[in-house]
């Protein structure tokens, strides 16, 4: 049996077919699109038929390579980014575009509704995470207050994911994963909050959907697709969720000691746990994942678009930025870099900025600046890692996913910021690899009654072994004194609002 998985993401969808027999990614397809032009500083949309479009060309692609073989596609996972606002008229028309994860615009929102319950501390005891802008319900909030027109028309509230699956299937349902990351799930219950939900609009609860189990199938193809595309109306569709819970299945991050580490555009850090992992201080956010068991998680919302933007300024290429990273000394001659060049979200800085500092005559060269970037985007990822020690959440591997970790030198630098070993993965389709694996689990489960994730991911996910790097004693203590710089240089322009 093949399987498709489906990621789709900020950027792009991509699509992967899985031999379930074999562990062989038969065919692959990836699409762009982009963010909506135009909007004001912090707002950042997207319009939910991008995702579709791209989605069926994705899957298209994948089946014309299949050729006859198609016929073998017995089921579809999907992994989208997280939080996103999606919002459906009485005729399940798309009302206005989704309001996205990388969002800041809720920041009064979030404060609104935390005064309302004390804080975040508030927050935390009834839902188990504090309210952030990234969230989904700060986002509804936002459209209440500043579209109400919009808001009278709503009769569902969908996440990306959960949009992506209603148009495969034409059946709304939620999942207990990617629901917790709209924070008006109860992660311990995993049912509504409905005092959150009430505060922000007593038709919030009819707003949303069924939420249960990530392990069920979600429904069947619509017929009409089916059709389309060539391939059987019975093909299931899983329960799917968002992409940090998709890319733990794909990473084989489905017991603890395993920690997953994403060096994309923004950079996650999450581990699997077989009870609810919450935190005070609201920095390590308490999701469930798409096994039905609990997913603490960090984000950070600057790692490769910091590189990028160095990148971009220079006119270097991928191979000039690695040689230019390697060359440099650790802590790039005095050089740190505070890289919240899109806000920020842990610490929880929305309005922040990048910060260079350290800048003396004899260390302002390409190479330092290269490396001081990397650098920052690792440690504010390793500030969450050590929370998560704070936490009992103590990682025997971390398994690096997303662009960033293609770079040999990164990868060391990760190693010892982290002092941790570290090691990639043979595909680069973290996410894309899960929804797959869950779409096979899912149909395990329904026709026999019985799966088990640890016999699939034992099986299909496979680690590169050449990319495995081990902490360098030396540099992991010179890095330890660094982060301590790196959080004191964050606390103390925070507290005078230079950030």
């Amino acid at each position: 049996m093949y399987f498709l998985g489906i990621d789709s993401g900020t950027q792009s969808t991509k699509a992967i077919v899985l031999d379930l027999e074999t562990g062989n990614i038969l065919a692959h397809s990836s699409h762009k699109y982009e963010l909506i032009p135009g909007l004001p500083a912090g707002h950042l949309e997207q319009h939910p038929s991008d995702w579709t479009t791209a989605t069926e060309k994705s899957i298209i692609d994948c089946l014309a390579q299949l050729g006859d073989a198609r016929s073998r596609i017995a089921g579809i996972g999907i992994s989208g980014q997280q939080h996103g606002l999606v919002v459906l008229d009485a005729n399940d028309e798309v009302i206005r575009p989704a309001k996205l994860w990388c969002d800041t615009s809720t920041t009064r929102q979030c404060d609104e509704i935390a005064h309302e319950f004390g804080g975040q501390p508030g927050c935390i005891s009834l839902a188990g995470n504090a309210m952030l802008p990234g969230y989904t319900l700060p986002k509804i909030l936002w459209l209440k207050q500043n579209e109400p027109d919009n808001f009278s028309k709503i009769a569902t509230v969908l996440l990306p994911h959960d949009y992506l699956n209603f148009w495969l299937t034409g059946i709304k349902r939620m999942e207990y994963g990617d629901a917790s990351g709209t924070a008006a799930l109860d992660i311990r219950t995993r049912t509504w909050n409905a005092e959150i939900c009430n505060f922000v609009d007593p038709r919030l609860l009819s707003m949303l959907p069924p939420v249960g189990s990530s392990q069920d199938v979600h429904g069947t193809l619509r017929p009409e697709l089916a059709e389309k595309w060539g391939i059987s109306k019975d093909t299931i569709i899983s329960a799917g969720g968002g992409d940090n819970m998709m890319g733990a299945i794909g990473t084989g991050n489905i017991k603890p000691g395993v920690i997953t580490a994403s060096f994309g555009t923004s950079g996650t850090l999450y581990a699997t746990a077989a009870e609810p992992i919450i935190d005070g201080q609201g920095e390590v956010a308490a999701f469930c994942d798409s096994t039905d068991q609990w997913l603490p998680l960090v984000c950070t919302m600057n790692v490769t678009v910091v590189t990028e933007q160095l990148r971009q300024l220079f006119e270097w290429d991928l191979t000039q930025l690695e040689s230019l990273v390697a060359s440099a000394p650790a802590g790039a001659d005095g050089i740190t870099f505070l890289p919240y060049l899109n806000g920020e979200r842990t610490p929880n800085l929305p309005n922040g900025s990048g910060v260079i500092h350290g800048l003396r005559p004899g260390n302002l060269t390409q190479a330092n600046l290269a490396r001081a970037a990397v650098e920052g985007a690792t440690l504010g990822l390793a500030y969450g890692l050590n929370r998560f020690r704070e936490l009992g959440i103590n990682p025997t591997e971390i398994r690096l996913t997303g662009g960033g970790s293609q770079s040999p030198a990164w990868r060391q630098i990760a190693a010892d910021i982290f002092n941790a070993e570290v090691v990639t993965l043979a595909t680069a389709e973290g996410a894309a690899l899960g929804a797959a694996i869950q779409a096979a689990f899912a149909l395990q489960k329904r026709d026999t009654g019985h799966a088990d994730y640890a016999s699939l991911t034992d099986r299909l996910v496979t680690l590169d072994e050449s990319t495995r790097c081990r902490p360098n004693p030396e540099n992991a203590a010179f890095y330890k004194d660094l982060l301590e710089t790196f959080t004191g240089l964050t606390s103390r322009l925070r507290e005078v609002n230079y950030l």
